[in-house]
């Protein structure tokens, strides 16, 4: 009976820890807290579609592939401390470890800062030639129209995805532009008034303070500069945890190995990416306290619609185009037609990291692909969208992932407010 008792009480405790755990916790592998400096997968299989229909036409949206970090501005700031520390006689042999990798990475990125890497090219490289592989009669004989943003990143991206596809077949004509002037399709955070004004008001920044606050962790980077370290103040602190966490997780962009392991718990990892992935959530998705991040795709939308139109209708016979952004480009468009695990509407912000996470959205070389397909028999058009070669439900309440493209299209209108059509 006393072995009984106790074994009642180990199963009452151990219900009463579990109950007391954070339940908006995360423990998301150290790969999957890289966010959206994540690589692209390389496990992609192509998904088969039914014999009774054919590919007649291909709308892509992609992210520019992995490249060096965008400024030198956390390898400094970092640096910068632990130089500090090092005088002061705080610094950890950790925190000279780090100091090694800190200083790589800026001689690797040297003149190179946010340039597209051998990695991102060889991710854009693998993405067309699975594109090619799968939708082969979409290239013969005809024209490719491949778009990019003025940003020279994604100008790499959109030329290694276009050699390719030349390489393995050389019959279609190319006909691509890059340039401001696709600013209002590849980045409208640039031009659009509304989130220009939406950024300088920045109704988030409460949202994303009071979030921060709470979860950043300071651990990590207390065992590098030294428990003696004498931090300004609070957000000092935090924003230098912030940078080491930006400069490991975004190693693995640039081809370079580390075990994140090294300087970060599994739980410090998951609270800083939480923070990276919050921010991005507030400013690139529609929340409840704004649309306007997302409503800013809306000319995307119509224009994926319109030259869908086109080719059906035959005023406009190229079969493939290829457009070639940033993640928030890809962001805001996934949230604005609400695909599945890219929208998440919510009152309470310490869910987010359960619901919406970039690693899933936007990985470097992220793509969205609206697929068009027609019937052998009866001549009726159908539409796949798949996220990142992944096939998705397309319409809430609605679980086929082929969509008559009449149904397709009108869910895609409603998606985009009234003013913006």
């Amino acid at each position: 009976m006393k072995y009984k008792f106790l074994a009642v009480l180990a199963i009452l405790s151990a219900s009463a820890t579990a109950l007391a755990a954070d339940p908006t916790q995360t423990l998301y592998s150290y790969s999957m807290c890289e966010g959206s400096y994540t690589p692209y997968p390389d496990n992609i299989v192509t998904v088969a579609y039914p014999d009774s229909l054919q590919p007649v036409m291909i709308n892509h949206v992609g992210r520019h592939g992995a490249r060096y970090p965008s400024s030198p501005t956390h390898c400094r700031s970092l640096l910068d401390a632990l130089r500090r520390a090092d005088s002061l006689g705080t610094v950890t042999p950790l925190g000279r470890e780090l100091e090694v990798i800190a200083r790589d990475v800026v001689t690797r990125a040297a003149g190179n800062w946010g340039a597209l890497d051998s990695l991102g090219m060889a991710e854009q490289r693998a993405i067309a030639s699975r594109m090619y592989a799968a939708y082969p009669n979409l290239f013969k004989n005809n024209t490719v129209s491949a778009i990019s943003s003025y940003s020279p990143r994604a100008m790499m991206s959109m030329m290694s995805f276009v050699h390719q596809l030349d390489r393995l077949s050389n019959k279609p004509d190319y006909i691509m532009t890059s340039g401001r002037v696709n600013s209002p399709l590849m980045r409208p955070f640039d031009v659009d008034n509304d989130y220009l004004e939406f950024r300088k008001e920045d109704p988030v920044k409460t949202v994303y303070d009071e979030f921060f606050d709470a979860v950043c962790p300071t651990s990590a980077v207390s065992r590098v500069l030294g428990r003696d370290y004498p931090f300004e103040n609070a957000a000092e602190w935090r924003q230098l945890a912030m940078s080491e966490y930006y400069v490991i997780a975004g190693l693995a962009a640039m081809g370079i190995q580390c075990d994140a392991s090294r300087f970060f718990t599994a739980d410090e990892y998951n609270a800083l990416w939480s923070c990276f992935n919050m921010r991005q959530y507030l400013q690139r998705t529609a929340t409840t306290i704004s649309s306007v991040p997302a409503d800013i795709a809306s000319d995307l939308v119509l224009n994926i619609v319109q030259t869908t139109d086109n080719f059906i209708e035959g005023s406009d016979p190229c079969p493939v185009h290829l457009r070639f952004g940033h993640a928030e480009t890809i962001m805001p468009l996934a949230s604005l037609l609400r695909l599945p695990g890219c929208y998440y509407m919510t009152n309470y912000f310490d869910t987010v990291a359960l619901h919406w996470k970039n690693f899933h959205v936007v990985p470097m070389a992220s793509n969205l692909q609206f697929i068009l397909f027609k019937t052998k028999k009866g001549g009726r058009y159908y539409l796949r969208v798949d996220l990142n070669e992944v096939p998705l439900t397309l319409i809430p309440g609605n679980d086929s992932i082929y969509i008559p493209w009449s149904l397709a299209r009108d869910y895609m209108m409603r998606c985009v407010p009234l003013y913006a059509q």
